[in-house]
């Protein structure tokens, strides 16, 4: 079953996301229209596939690279959902769904490995922790992406490059107020997460923190994502200094989902999850 929800799932959203392109080149809102519903009913459905594995292991899907890749996509992909609810762009519809649909592809060609779940991974509060984590990732990624799109804008401007590219982007005022807004639940999320990790660490090792490399690295994004907020509400930041931190901060998520999992950190590595040192 889940085999056959994922194929159906990432068909939908690559269909929605060759649409959204299309649509940035030929600016028709019934192709938008369409590729929005392909979209919504392609992350129902990976939405689903999500729940299924969760019942079948009993904890978030995402203690593997693959498994946690899907569940970025969907993320990303939520939270785009979400904001198109308040915001109605479209243009950043085909961004977002290129992006998911990478995500899915690459999850094709990395090797599943036997999964065996230790009982102490099946607390709530480590599902919680990967649920928020994740979805605070993808709340963020919307903040970088915005960011792109407003230097891109902004160099449009300054040139006086008054093109196609030019209007079919948003104004700088727009995507400015997307990213902010993206990143007040981002930021919430992520910090929600690490509190809820810091609670399964004590239930689970009997310890709130470890100074594992992951720990670190994600205080040190919490951190930087700290002070643009800070930057942002306390001293007005706005614009192109604040687009340019945001694509810094994101730029240390990743590196802190991807590199840190697979060379730094002792137990959040993919591998050791499935075969976790604990009590």
């Amino acid at each position: 079953m889940d085999f056959w929800l994922f194929r159906v799932s990432m068909s939908l959203i690559l269909l929605a996301a060759g649409g959204l392109v299309v649509f940035i080149v030929k600016q028709q809102k019934p192709v938008f229209t369409w590729s929005l519903r392909l979209l919504w009913i392609g992350y129902i459905c990976l939405t689903f596939l999500l729940l299924f594995q969760y019942r079948q292991m009993g904890v978030a899907p995402a203690l593997t690279f693959r498994t946690a890749l899907v569940f970025f996509a969907w993320a990303v992909l939520g939270a785009y959902l979400f904001l198109y609810l308040k915001f109605k762009l479209m243009i950043l519809g085909s961004f977002i769904a290129s992006l998911a649909a990478v995500l899915l592809i690459l999850s094709l060609f990395i090797t599943a490995p036997e999964i065996t779940i230790h009982p102490a991974l099946k607390n709530p509060w480590l599902s919680l922790h990967i649920l928020t984590s994740v979805l605070g990732n993808g709340m963020l990624s919307v903040t970088f992406i915005a960011a792109l799109m407003y230097l891109i804008q902004e160099r449009q401007i300054k040139h006086k490059q008054f093109g196609s590219l030019y209007k079919r982007l948003p104004s700088l005022e727009t995507l400015d107020n997307i990213s902010q807004y993206s990143l007040i639940f981002g930021f919430s999320l992520l910090t929600i997460g690490m509190i809820t990790g810091s609670i399964y660490a004590q239930s689970a090792l009997g310890t709130y923190w470890q100074w594992d490399s992951k720990e670190v690295w994600t205080l040190i994004v919490w951190l930087i994502y700290a002070v643009l907020l800070h930057e942002r509400f306390a001293v007005g930041l706005r614009g192109r200094k604040a687009a340019w931190l945001s694509i810094l901060a994101f730029l240390f998520l990743i590196f802190s989902f991807i590199g840190v999992n697979f060379w730094f950190s002792d137990y959040h590595r993919f591998e050791k999850l499935l075969r976790p040192h604990l009590p």
